[in-house]
């Protein structure tokens, strides 16, 4: 028989927790399905791992810098296998504080296998304990996640290549790590295994890392990647992967020649691709774009009546506050009568390199591509007191603010602590606060939110 439930959630990622309580607090009889993990990726392979991971690799950072704050610190000794059951204990508190709030839900059931589904309103689980179950509701949500992209290159499939999942289980530090890709994943981990002791050569096909970025921010984060001795490989279009002596050897071309490069392990970071093709979404007749990710509206339906998708599965942006506020959105609509959209909502974001990158808004390209009447305020970040106090003042400041409104258009804060002052500004951004309240403001001293007296200053300075 098929069972019927009021509705159907399938994946228990960032969005899918607080909509299976939000429902269940709605009376809802509610069915959460999840093949592997539950928490998705941020808790089990993504922030929640890999923040754990930044903070031992920025550990022995400093303490390899002690002497430059006249501390004698004994030699740098890092412990893979402590690192990774401190990463793992993390995880597993998290995972477990989900599970049990989600026991305690009297109406939630909580299964543990792969859905896939049979038609618009049914899903069929193949149980991980065994067995088959099928089950039925009009409203279903879809929050399963992405995976890793693999992309095909000649030999690839021969050899035993990492992902950003597989590298946070190592005991050993890498001899030569060779990162493919020079996104997010490729710089955090880059830079996290370097400060292990690992050899790094970051190859990257596009001409800059972090292609999303303006040129003048990228190439400043390539500054402080080859300051801690990290080789960066930039216009290099992987062809070939072999095994070689007991390790992993990759050939790239670039206009002028074709290269080799010899590590020990290889990780691949080039992208992630959406898990939708696992859900036979065939037989229920969702729509998917040519990269495979669901296709939604703006209230994020899909083209299905009742069916919807919620983070990283549909696309777009890839991080887990966007997936919460997808939640929000379901949430307002669905059970508060509201008419929420994502309509030009903002998408924060911070690389978690050290120093961080936090962005919001649009760029200095984007900008000018879309005509506005702009101007840029820029700071390195040895004008700010509180990163020369405390010897963190690699990077700069950068916002785009709009002339003829005096509204900040957006930021990189490319600095120490960059997300946290990033986030001032876009509290700012969302208020309509001018520029100009932010220069003049009061701000206690010696902090890093004072920056924003000296960034906005050079709007009248140049």
């Amino acid at each position: 028989m098929i069972e019927q439930y009021d509705t159907i959630i399938i994946g228990s990622g960032q969005a899918a927790k607080p909509l299976a309580e939000a429902l269940v607090r709605a009376n809802f009889r509610v069915a959460l399905i999840e093949k592997e993990n539950v928490g998705g990726s941020c808790v089990n392979y993504g922030c929640t791992p890999t923040k754990t991971m930044v903070s031992s690799a920025r550990m022995a950072h400093m303490v390899g810098r002690a002497a430059e704050y006249g501390v004698n610190a004994t030699m740098v000794d890092v412990d893979m296998k402590t690192i990774r059951n401190n990463k793992q204990k993390i995880v597993e508190d998290f995972r477990n504080g989900i599970i049990n709030k989600f026991q305690n839900l009297e109406t939630l059931d909580l299964i543990m296998g792969e859905a896939k589904f049979t038609s618009p309103d049914s899903v069929e689980i193949n149980l991980n304990d065994g067995g088959r179950k099928e089950i039925s509701s009009d409203k279903i949500f879809i929050n399963a996640g992405c995976r890793t992209y693999i992309p095909e290159i000649e030999g690839i499939d021969d050899v035993q290549y990492l992902t950003s999942t597989s590298i946070m289980e190592l005991d050993k530090v890498p001899e030569h790590l060779i990162v493919l890709g020079g996104g997010y994943i490729g710089i955090e981990f880059g830079q996290m295994f370097r400060r292990f002791g690992s050899r790094v050569t970051i190859v990257q096909r596009g001409s800059q890392l972090l292609a999303r970025e303006d040129s003048d921010i990228a190439e400043e984060v390539l500054n402080i990647l080859k300051d801690e001795n990290i080789n960066v490989i930039l216009n290099a279009e992987a062809t070939a992967i072999k095994n070689n002596d007991g390790g992993i050897s990759l050939t790239y071309r670039t206009d002028a020649e074709s290269v080799t490069v010899s590590g020990s392990h290889l990780l691949v970071a080039v992208g992630r691709r959406s898990n939708a093709d696992k859900l036979n979404l065939e037989s229920a007749g969702i729509d998917t774009d040519d990269r495979g990710y669901i296709v939604v509206n703006e209230k994020l339906e899909t083209n299905v009546p009742g069916v919807f998708a919620l983070g990283d599965i549909k696309g777009g942006e890839q991080f887990t506050h966007i997936a919460y506020d997808d939640f929000r959105i379901i949430r307002s609509n669905l059970l508060e009568g509201k008419d929420v959209s994502t309509k030009d909502r903002q998408v924060p974001y911070v690389v978690f390199m050290d120093p961080q990158l936090g962005r919001v808004g649009i760029t200095e390209t984007e900008a000018k591509a879309s005509g506005y009447n702009y101007k840029v305020a820029k700071i390195p970040m040895t004008y700010v007191a509180r990163a020369l106090e405390t010897n963190e003042s690699k990077g700069l400041m950068k916002a785009i603010v709009d002339l003829d409104t005096n509204l900040i258009l957006g930021c990189a804060v490319l600095g120490m602590e960059g997300g946290e002052i990033m986030s001032i500004i876009q509290t700012a951004m969302m208020g309509e606060i001018p520029y100009t309240v932010l220069k003049d403001a009061v701000y206690a001293h010696p902090t890093l939110a004072e920056s924003l007296n000296t960034l906005f200053m050079m709007m009248d300075w140049h």
